[in-house]
This record gives structure tokens, C-alpha cells and sequence, in this order.
């Protein structure tokens, strides 16, 4: 029951920070699939500025790419332009631009010869794959899977705060934690609900 609070205040407060902004865009002709190829764009700049090691300005830049990803489905929402295939677009670009700013960050740590670093980097970078595979599977089987709080949001918000402060590895010791447990929770939510009845491994590989 709380869960699902969190997640109501949580979508609430983006589409509340969001609206304004998706209207003016709306109007001025700009369409969702143009914000959301513009967040990848930027998520490839902010893998470069990673790269470099300027942190300080890539925490305020990964803020700046989480917007779009608010941005792009409330311009089509506010103008009637939802898709599945903007849906599809959206979330392809959106794992595309994630994995983009992680393998800054694995650049980076890899000339500097940090390899613990290296090491959280990775398990950040599998969990959070994992997390948007695992909720993908299960919408492909036809079941809802929105469970974990720990979520995009959360990972860009805390990743931000790490790159701003210059905590980065406390913060991904926290997220290398925290995006494997919501991809196993996720894994045993829908193997729970469906019923784990054997039948054998029918899933295609890739």
C-alpha cells in the first residue's frame, strides 16, 4: 500500500513539474519524438563530459537529460500524440542514453586505472539494464510490473547528487545495491504471479 502511495506522489510531482513546460513546447510545434531523440543527443554529450572528469558539470547536465525523459510523454500526453510507437521510441532511447552516460563514467575510471570503481560502475550498469528488462518481459507476458522504488527517476536523481557533491563512490556503492535488489525483486514479483507452473524455458535468447 505504500508502494503504490510513493509511486502516485512520485508521478504526480513529475507530470505537476512537467505540465507547463509540455504545453508551451506543444504549442510551439515541438513534437515528443523530437525530445526524445534531443535527450539521447544530450546523453552522448554528457557521456563525453563524464569522460573528461568533469563531474560537477555533468551531475547538472544528467538532471538536465532526466527532464526530457519527463518531457517527451507529457508533450504527448498534452497534445494528444501518444503512440506505442513513440512509447517504443522513448524507451529504447531512454536505455540507450543511460548506458551512454555509465560508459562515460566506465572511460573515465578506466584511464584514472580505478578499478573498484570500475567494478560498481559495471554492477550499476547491469542492474539497471535488468530492471527495464525484467518490467519489459513481464509486460510482454501481459502483467503489470511497476514494483520497486528505486527506479530511472531515483538513478538519475542520486547519480546527479554523486557527480554535484563529488561522492561518487559512496553513491555507487548505493546504486549498484539498490538497482540489483529492484531487479530481483521485480524477477520474483512476476514469477509469483505467474504462477511458476514449470512448463520449461520457451524465452527466444538475445
Amino acid at each position: 500500500m505504500e508502494r503504490v502511495i510513493i509511486q502516485k506522489l512520485r508521478r504526480s510531482l513529475g507530470d505537476g513539474l512537467v505540465k507547463v513546460p509540455a504545453r508551451v513546447l506543444g504549442k510551439a510545434g515541438i513534437s515528443p519524438d523530437m525530445l526524445t531523440a534531443a535527450g539521447l543527443v544530450l546523453a552522448v554529450g554528457v557521456a563525453w563530459v563524464l569522460s573528461e572528469g568533469r563531474f560537477f558539470l555533468g551531475g547538472f547536465l544528467v538532471l538536465l537529460s532526466g527532464a526530457f525523459d519527463l518531457l517527451d510523454g507529457a508533450v504527448a500526453r498534452a497534445t494528444g500524440r501518444s503512440s506505442r510507437a513513440g512509447a517504443l521510441l522513448d524507451s529504447i532511447f531512454d536505455r540507450f542514453g543511460e548506458a551512454a552516460v555509465f560508459m562515460g563514467l566506465l572511460a573515465f575510471y578506466g584511464n584514472q586505472g580505478a578499478f573498484h570503481e570500475l567494478m560498481l560502475v559495471g554492477a550499476v550498469l547491469i542492474g539497471s539494464m535488468m530492471t527495464s528488462y525484467v518490467k519489459a518481459r513481464a509486460e510482454g507476458l501481459g502483467l503489470k510490473c511497476d514494483v520497486g522504488l528505486f527506479t530511472r527517476p531515483e538513478r538519475v536523481i542520486l547519480l546527479a547528487i554523486g557527480l554535484i557533491i563529488n561522492q561518487m563512490l559512496i553513491v555507487l556503492w548505493i546504486m549498484a545495491v539498490l538497482t540489483n535488489f529492484v531487479a530481483w525483486q521485480r524477477l520474483w514479483h512476476v514469477y509469483r504471479r505467474t504462477g511458476h507452473d514449470g512448463g520449461g524455458n520457451a524465452a527466444p535468447g538475445g
